[in-house]
This record gives structure tokens, C-alpha cells and sequence, in this order.
């Protein structure tokens, strides 16, 4: 019997508990689906991530006693291209009250205008365009740097297509293979040239 009446006590409670919360929760509920305007700067932004935080200075027009935080996505803000933005940039906003805190909906520049955005971009893509075929270090074969920059000593000559170092590139006879049978050797094209020529 005890056990039940716990039980009791406990979904009562639990009960009430819900009609509490509810009722507090009531008008922000409400102001959840309703936007405000803000005015700020950007606070940090992460390029990598595409987010970062705003510092709301101002809210409907009413100056803030202290600035409060206000959560960005790289989607909300209004610029072409790469939409980053820079530390200490002037910003308006729209923003709502979501269970994480403050969000912005939509965020603009002064009086509406493009972002002006960070010159930075993720470092990721610029280390992977570097990394094009055939941008490396001559001396090792590394792809992560060039041959000024290898910190080892000079290593033998390497063939730069198959990194034998029985040959160079030019008499490298699976490049020579690969290029559908062309001669191997500037030598040897310089020799047949002339009579494939002429039995064309």
C-alpha cells in the first residue's frame, strides 16, 4: 500500500509539475513564433563551422545596458558569395527566442546593406588546392611542401612520374607506356619522327 501512495504522490506531482511549467511558459511560448529587431556587432564568427555569435547592443530600438549574445548561422546572413562575417562588424538583425537562447533570423549591415564578411576562409580548401597533381616537393615527393622548403638534404634525381631513380622522367618507360606508345626518349622521337611522318 505505502508503495502505491508514493506512487500517487510522485504522478501528482509530476502533474502539477507540467501545469507550472506551463503556465510560466505561456507568453514566451507565444513571443517564440514572434521576431524582434536587433542592433550589434558580430562578436566571433567561425568560417570553418559557418556559425558564430552576435553582440546585441540594442533590441527594438532601446539601448541594452549590457550586450547580450545572439546566436548566428552562416545561411541568415545577407551577402553573395562566401557568407562569413568579421569580428567587430556593425550588423542589424532579426532574431526569436528559441530553446538554445537568442537566434538570428536574418542578418544584414547597417540599414540593410551586404555583410561585409571575413577575408578569412576555411583552411581545409586552400591546403587541398594546393595539393594538385604535381605540386610537390621535387626533392622528397612530399605533397604537404616544395622542394625549397624540404628539410632534407638533396636527395638523387627522381623520374617525377614514377619516383624511380634508375631514370628521369623523360626516359621513364611507364610513362612511355601510358602515353599510348609514344617513344620514351627525346632522342629516339627526334630519330623516328621524320619517317612516320612520311608514311603518313
Amino acid at each position: 500500500q505505502g508503495r502505491s501512495e508514493d506512487m500517487g504522490s510522485v504522478s501528482n506531482q509530476e502533474f502539477s509539475g507540467v501545469c507550472k511549467t506551463e503556465e510560466d511558459e505561456g507568453p514566451s511560448a507565444e513571443e517564440d513564433s514572434q521576431s524582434f529587431h536587433g542592433v550589434g556587432v558580430c562578436k566571433w564568427f567561425n568560417v570553418r563551422m559557418g556559425f558564430g555569435f552576435l553582440s546585441m547592443t540594442s533590441r527594438e530600438g532601446v539601448p541594452l545596458d549590457e550586450p547580450v549574445d545572439v546566436f548566428v548561422h552562416q545561411s541568415k546572413l545577407h551577402m553573395d558569395g562566401f557568407r562569413s562575417l568579421k569580428e567587430g562588424e556593425d550588423v542589424e538583425f532579426t532574431f526569436k527566442k528559441s530553446s538554445k537562447g537568442l537566434e538570428s533570423q536574418r542578418v544584414t549591415g547597417p540599414g540593410g546593406i551586404h555583410c561585409v564578411g571575413s577575408e578569412r576562409r576555411p583552411k581545409g580548401k586552400k591546403v587541398q588546392k594546393r595539393r594538385s597533381k604535381g605540386d610537390r616537393c621535387y626533392n622528397c615527393g612530399g605533397l604537404d611542401h616544395h622542394a625549397k622548403e624540404c628539410k632534407l638534404p638533396p636527395q638523387p634525381k627522381k623520374c617525377h612520374f614514377c619516383q624511380s631513380i634508375d631514370h628521369m622522367v623523360a626516359q621513364c618507360p611507364i610513362k612511355a607506356q601510358s602515353s599510348q606508345g609514344k617513344p620514351s626518349s627525346e632522342e629516339e622521337q627526334s630519330q623516328l619522327a621524320p619517317p612516320s611522318e612520311m608514311t603518313d
